[in-house]
């Protein structure tokens, strides 16, 4: 649907199930999604700008969709300093709207955004980078369960290098909140989140909360999970999670699971 809107130059809002793309003639201009902070947090967390010059300026020239615009002239943003960070949400917000999903997508026509023009991107560029992305974190780390499932620390010693980004990252992870949740506490891209997260997890610093794997005989959950507290005490490293599952694979099939061997060795290489 994306390709068939930027083959028409369409204008409009493309909605799916995690997020929105914006488009003008074709191009994307705008995008959003609750799993990444918006445009918004992004510029008032770091201190580029205030809360209250942010407010103003969409009180002031929102109706117009001329919020961009507006933040430029009245001289509370660099021309420069607007355009990169609104790229950067522009990539993050469509990395996890046009990721997998079960739901339909939807196309309004005529729809525009209140942010207004400030850098138009090709439907080929964002698709580019999207795809970069999602290799990238299956480089890292290849189990996606990190990316969506609440996360625990193994208990594994934390080593005195791991950089202070990191660190930032795991200090939020409290059993509760998923990467998403981190992203919105930190103020930081939810995709640059995802990266420190898969890292920690092929580190075996952190995992989720509800492994799938049994931890063996003293399992307390029905369906062989471990509880938080006994993951804590016991805990799964990366690799043994991922040839426990192979293990089970080859149990249950004389017939090679090719994809869990790919898994398997991935793993291995993230180490």
């Amino acid at each position: 649907m994306l390709s068939r809107l930027a083959e028409e130059r369409a204008t409009g809002v493309l909605t799916r199930e995690r997020g929105v793309l914006y488009l003008v003639e074709g191009q994307v201009v705008h995008a959003e999604s609750p799993a990444t902070p918006g445009l918004d947090v992004l510029l008032t967390t770091r201190g580029a700008l205030g809360s209250d010059g942010w407010w103003e300026a969409v009180s002031e020239a929102g109706a117009d969709r001329r919020v961009g615009r507006f933040l430029v002239d009245s001289g509370r943003l660099t021309a420069g300093a607007l355009e990169l960070c609104h790229l950067g949400a522009l990539y993050d917000a469509a990395f996890f709207t046009l990721g997998p999903s079960s739901g339909p997508a939807r196309f309004r026509y005529g729809v525009a955004h209140w942010i207004g023009p400030v850098r138009p991107v090709s439907v080929d560029a964002v698709e580019r980078e999207t795809l970069r992305r999602r290799d990238l974190l299956h480089r890292i780390w290849p189990e996606p369960g990190t990316d969506i499932e609440p996360l625990v620390r193994t208990g594994r010693a934390v080593d005195s290098t791991l950089p202070p980004r990191q660190r930032t990252v795991l200090d939020q992870v409290d059993g509760e909140r998923t990467a998403s949740d981190i992203s919105l506490v930190l103020g930081r891209p939810g995709f640059h989140t995802l990266v420190d997260l898969r890292r920690l997890a092929a580190a075996g610093i952190v995992t989720t909360r509800s492994p799938t794997i049994a931890s063996g005989p003293g399992s307390s959950a029905p369906d062989g999970s471990r509880t938080p507290e006994e993951a804590a005490v016991a805990p799964l490293s990366p690799v043994s999670t991922v040839v426990a599952q192979a293990a089970e694979a080859a149990q249950a099939s004389a017939d090679p699971d090719v994809a869990l061997l790919r898994r398997l060795r991935d793993a291995l290489e993230a180490l």
